[in-house]
């Protein structure tokens, strides 16, 4: 007699790209983290072995989907720079984070200072920053830690002449600074602040419209600009 075996169907396990929640708690957060994301990419755009996204959720246990993160924004080197709808780090080659930036609001801060801390650390997130725009959480405003032997010590902030703070990401070969209470990245090889591209073209045009008023000055002295 031949037993029979009974077919039981396995459910494939569900991954979910999105929870439905908003990106970030206000108008204020959710410009510093599209800022930290665009110029980041821009920065980026030309290695083809870094991804930069933001808000994007990360599995870090195959077979468990609760075993998730989704940081405001973070970098991953090694990894081919393409879109994706989530990151699985089984499917990357077991690559994490280098760096990763939150930026602080009040329903986010518990979060952001224990649990995640702890799961970037798990992780080797080897830099986590935050950012608290409206100064209601956070003090100082940004912060910067660096992982060393699994435990997080935070990254000294220097205070320019100006006033402006500067805290070094040497993951990133940048630095995190706080001009006027404003996050902004700032490349010391340049020297200059990472702009997105709508703030390039704003520039531009600034620059574009100096010069012609520069030019008008000149011809009603009699100077033609063209010649100088």
């Amino acid at each position: 007699m031949t037993a029979s075996v009974e077919y039981i169907p396995v459910t494939p396990i569900e991954y979910p790209d999105e929870d439905g929640k908003p990106l970030a708690e206000g108008d204020i957060q959710f410009s510093y983290l599209a800022y930290g994301i665009n110029t980041l990419q821009i920065y980026f755009q030309n290695h083809l072995d870094v991804y930069v996204a933001g808000n994007v959720f990360i599995y870090y246990e195959i077979g468990y989907p609760e075993s998730v993160v989704a940081p405001d924004v973070f970098v991953v080197f090694e990894v081919e720079n393409r879109d994706r709808r989530s990151y699985k780090t089984w499917e990357e080659n077991n690559q994490t984070p280098d760096f990763v930036l939150e930026i602080t609001s009040k329903a986010t801060r518990s979060k952001d200072q224990g649990a995640k801390k702890g799961i970037y650390a798990f992780l080797g997130v080897r830099e986590y920053f935050q950012y608290d725009p409206t100064g209601d959480y956070l003090n100082p405003q940004l912060q910067g830690l660096h992982l060393v032997d699994g435990n997080y010590f935070p990254v000294s902030a220097n205070t320019l002449p100006d006033g402006t703070v500067s805290l070094p990401s040497e993951v990133l070969g940048l630095e995190l600074r706080l001009e006027a209470e404003k996050l902004r990245f700032y490349n010391p090889t340049t020297s200059q602040t990472l702009l997105t591209h709508e703030e390039e073209a704003f520039a531009r045009q600034a620059a574009e419209e100096k010069a012609q008023r520069l030019a008008a000055k000149l011809r009603e002295l009699n100077i033609d600009p063209d010649s100088l």
